[in-house]
């Protein structure tokens, strides 16, 4: 009875949070949202297919030697249309380039037949064809870093079907799994076509060697079902240099692998509030800022995705966003991909202080630097010296300081007569004007700037060069509310650079950096109809350009600047959108431009939302942070548990007492500190 009262208490808790934060998105005239898709029991989601139709959408899973794009379409008879685009990151063509990957799409109708009693299952086009055809007939889709698909075989009641895509963890190689069950009362016969086809590049534009990209089925042939009998068919797609010499694939132990990384990914940094959508779209991101890590001859780097961007990596997505994510992640190859990133970026530093390039491609054998100078400098200083602190490792933040403070320098060489940084371009690269100096880039300089001097003191580094560093941070503040200070359309905020007459989504870069001069004029503006849309904020009040980065540094400093309702009500509307919608269960790049890819580095920096924002951790040194939670008005507590950062592991809990006041607990081992602060102040917290 006790475990029914306390299933039924928090099933209510939930309830009554997200009835609350449907009634405030009502007040803020957020519009109506209708899930397509419902949370399960285990964390995964489904979308029961329904009346809504037709409806399409895409969705990205990555290993460390492959990336697997899946589009999908269910018709008005349930019908699904499936491509399957597959990236080899480390198989590269010549001339080296961002995007000098193999790539291959797999269409249905190239698929081994499957056979039912000798019928034909139609999986690539509608029924219409020959008399016995049976159409593969879609009831529902299951997401959990493995695409799942439950089918029939027409309406034979002979046969249920899971269909089930994934990447392999560690090589060349994506699976597809055909899962036939027999649900009748009779023997069933069932069998696929056994299949393999070949294609090599050309030699002359391979790099190292000719590659080969293979479409081949395995346990493919003709089984016998007795009722409750289930059998498995697999289409394997793999790159290798040497066809003559592959090993064979076991599809199952590869499923079994990519369940058990899936798993390793969501057991540390745990997120447990009320709202079961935060928690559940917070697992989700966690999945795929993590998987999208690439072995390269270099060492592993983390790469964005999306079609384009593999086995490199650039200052903004890798060392700004996803780095000083890994940092808490508890994840070992993030980890290394962390510290990876910021060495390939070290080995450009030079005496003459020209930029680093914005961007290390082609397994580190390239660089692009299209922009020219995109602030690139102060995005590294900001991100590295982030995650030295909050890593918490001397060795590491050793290996880091010269990177920041090369960085730190070059970005004081670039000062204006105004006191502010200058650079060709910001992490938009010329899609939107950024004049000569902008917002961005100098808040992020800001910022490293007050973590270079914090980190300086746990090197003990000379406290000459730690004073500058704070001296240079007070006066580069006062500068930019000089020059970037305005009021726009009405909103006391600011503007993106210096000519800048309309608002723009970075002015949300402030309050994330700990500014907060201007908090209130600017919170009004980034949630105002000029700039907060159903996809959250346009990039430019009036156009139809959204980029999520910006939306999710914005829900971020917000929260850090106090505004915790508004912040939630938003931050909840956002996350539905992503997890529960028409396109799921990720944080996405942009619209139109990719029509909203499932870059990685994002998921990253929705993460830090939380970590950042909500519960408001900021590393103030390698086994020490300040800690500024915003505890909702209707949460009573809300936790992150197994956080792997500042050298060791612990939980944080932050609960609200009778008399108002806030309660900070933070477990390690058997040891429990407690921290009783009034809302909105801040604790040190020293691990």
């Amino acid at each position: 009875m006790k475990f029914f009262k306390k299933v039924f208490f928090s099933t209510s808790i939930i309830l009554f949070a997200h009835l609350t934060i449907y009634a405030q998105q009502q007040q803020q005239n957020l519009p109506v949202q209708n899930n397509r898709w419902a949370i399960q029991q285990n964390g995964s989601i489904l979308w029961k297919i329904d009346g809504r139709l037709p409806h399409a959408d895409h969705i990205e899973m990555s290993g460390e030697k492959v990336s697997l794009w899946v589009g999908y379409r269910i018709d008005t008879l349930g019908l699904a249309k499936i491509t399957r685009t597959v990236v080899f990151p480390t198989f590269r063509m010549l001339p080296d380039d961002t995007r000098s990957h193999i790539t291959y799409t797999f269409q249905d109708n190239e698929l081994p037949r499957i056979y039912i009693n000798k019928k034909l299952l139609k999986i690539d086009n509608p029924p219409g064809g020959p008399a016995g055809e049976l159409p593969l007939k879609v009831n529902s889709i299951n997401q959990h870093g493995i695409m799942r698909i439950s089918a029939q075989a027409g309406n034979t009641g002979l046969v249920a079907i899971e269909q089930s895509l994934f990447p392999s963890v560690d090589k060349p190689l994506a699976i597809e799994r055909f899962k036939l069950t027999n649900i009748s009362n009779k023997p069933v016969t069932v069998s696929m076509e056994k299949l393999r086809r070949e294609v090599t590049t050309d030699s002359l534009t391979s790099k190292s060697s000719p590659h080969t990209v293979i479409m081949e089925s395995v346990n493919d042939g003709s089984r016998i079902l007795k009722p409750g009998q289930s059998a498995f068919f697999s289409i394997c797609y793999l790159a290798t240099n040497h066809p003559g010499a592959l090993s064979p694939v076991d599809p199952g132990a590869e499923e079994k692998a990519r369940e058990k990384r899936i798993a390793d990914i969501l057991k540390p940094l745990q997120l447990e509030t009320p709202d079961s959508i935060l928690n559940t779209e917070f697992a989700f991101a966690k999945i795929r800022a993590t998987e999208s890590i690439f072995k390269t001859k270099n060492g592993y780097m983390h790469g964005p995705g999306g079609l384009s961007y593999y086995a490199a990596i650039w200052a903004n997505d890798q060392a700004e966003y996803i780095s000083p994510y890994f940092a808490f992640s508890g994840d070992s190859i993030g980890n290394l991909s962390a510290m990876n990133c910021y060495r390939l970026f070290a080995r450009y530093m030079n005496p003459q202080y020209k930029p680093i390039p914005s961007s290390i491609v082609a397994e580190g054998d390239a660089t692009w630097n299209g922009a020219g100078d995109r602030g690139d400098q102060a995005m590294i200083a900001y991100g590295a010296s982030r995650y030295a602190l909050t890593y918490g490792n001397i060795d590491s933040a050793q290996k880091l300081w010269p990177l920041i403070t090369w960085c730190l320098e070059y970005s004081r060489r670039h000062l204006n007569e105004q006191g502010v940084v200058t650079s060709d371009a910001d992490e938009l690269e010329g899609r939107f004007p950024a004049g000569k100096a902008n917002l961005s880039t100098n808040c992020l300089y800001y910022d490293a700037l007050i973590s270079a001097a914090m980190l300086g003191k746990q090197l003990h580094a000379a406290d000459t060069l730690t004073e500058r560093y704070n001296k240079q941070a007070v006066l580069l503040k006062a500068n930019i509310e000089k020059y970037f200070g305005a009021t726009i359309n009405g909103y006391k905020t600011y503007r993106y650079y210096e000519t800048n007459n309309t608002l723009r989504a970075w002015i949300c870069m402030p309050i994330a950096m700990g500014i907060f001069d201007r908090s209130k004029g600017t919170i009004n503006a980034l949630f105002s109809p000029q700039l907060w849309t159903a996809d959250g904020l346009s990039t430019e009040a009036g156009k139809g350009t959204f980029w999520d980065r910006s939306t999710l540094y914005a829900l971020r400093g917000v929260l850090q600047a106090g505004e915790t309702e508004k912040a939630i009500t938003f931050l909840h509307y956002y996350s539905r959108r992503r997890l529960l919608g028409e396109h799921v269960p990720y944080p996405v790049e942009a619209y139109p431009e990719g029509n909203q890819r499932h870059l990685s580095a994002e998921s990253g920096l929705y993460c830090r939302i939380f970590i950042e924002g909500l519960f408001g951790i900021r590393p103030t040194g390698l086994h020490k942070f300040s800690c500024t939670p915003r505890l909702p008005n209707n949460w009573k507590t809300m936790s992150l548990n197994n956080i792997h950062s500042f050298g060791t592991v612990f939980d944080l809990k932050i609960d609200r007492r009778s008399d108002g006041k806030i309660a900070i607990y933070v477990q390690k081992g058997t040891e429990k500190k407690s921290y009783i602060i009034k809302n909105g102040e801040t604790a040190k917290v020293q691990l």
